[in-house]
């Protein structure tokens, strides 16, 4: 079996509306305070000696035998410059080269263009990954080595980690807030369906009664998505260009190309400010060290 290509784009450039909304219960030092209004989720210091969340999804994709990484950052982001690296590019980093792909803010906007456009960045200062295949996700939500391991190793062009929502330890009120993956009889994915009615809900669910999640964490082939994501339309609610809107239009246009990889565990979310202290705990009981 051929392994994918071991690169990953990790998605970091947004402006974490969501984190620095009010918190609910959060009692935070004022200097994690500090860091959820001015910094990207990643970088938020919820770990051991205030390690950086990033650190631990970086550790996990160097497990899983990744080695070139272009991290999407904010034009102004500079904590996440300084702690990996300067260089635009190849940024040496505990055995990893790390290169960043800026994403700006358009005039007249307060937020960038969204995920899709974020990946466009990295591709676009990637030419040398044509003809092959990488890894997106998002930089606030910690996947383990073995789901990067089992994206790798799919045979097929594209693929993605089809969650069970059932796995995921979330509010139910969050969880429905994830899109939910259609696929065919085979496992290949037909669409991602954003907040479905009840009664589409039911139809969704698999063979095994399961209802499945996209958690934003893709392999993709660079010449099949690359189109869609050029071409990709703002949303109507969010007036953004979505990664999940170019990956359909991508199935669209090269039908049974992406399979979706049943899995069931949980994914650490660092989304708003009450996220800090579970996730924190969540480090400290399952990555007491990093053997880097």
């Amino acid at each position: 079996m051929k392994r994918g290509n071991t690169r990953v784009v990790v998605l970091a450039g947004g402006v974490s509306s969501r984190m620095k909304s009010p918190s609910v219960g959060a009692h935070l030092s004022p200097e994690l305070a500090k860091q959820a209004e001015e910094r990207t989720k990643g970088m938020i210091s919820v770990g051991k000696g205030d390690r950086p969340f990033l650190d631990y999804q970086l550790y996990n994709m160097k497990k899983a035998g990744i080695d070139d990484i272009v991290i999407v950052v904010g034009e102004k982001d500079e904590a996440l410059r300084q702690y990996y690296g300067l260089k635009d590019r190849d940024n040496e980093f505990r055995g990893l080269r790390i290169t960043y792909a800026v994403q700006r803010i358009p005039e007249g906007r307060k937020k960038p263009m969204g995920t899709s456009d974020a990946l466009m960045q990295a591709l676009l200062i990637r030419p040398d990954w044509k003809g092959g295949d990488f890894i997106v996700c998002n930089s606030d939500n910690l996947y383990s080595v073995r789901v990067f391991t089992v994206l790798l190793d799919c045979d097929a062009p594209n693929a993605l980690i089809d969650y069970d929502r059932s796995g995921l330890e979330f509010a139910e009120t969050r969880i429905s807030q994830f899109g939910i993956t259609k696929k065919d009889r085979d496992g290949y994915l037909l669409e991602i369906v954003e907040k479905p009615p009840l009664e589409e809900l039911e139809r969704l669910r698999g063979a095994d009664g399961s209802l499945r999640v996209s958690m934003n964490i893709f392999r993709l082939n660079y010449e099949m998505i690359f189109n869609p994501l050029r071409d990709c339309p703002e949303s109507p609610v969010r007036h953004e260009k979505e990664l999940v809107t170019a990956v359909t239009a991508m199935v669209r246009l090269h039908p049974r190309s992406l399979k979706a990889l049943p899995l069931k565990e949980h994914v650490p979310d660092l989304t708003y400010k009450d996220d800090i202290a579970v996730t924190s705990e969540y480090l400290r009981k399952h990555f007491s060290t990093l053997d880097w």
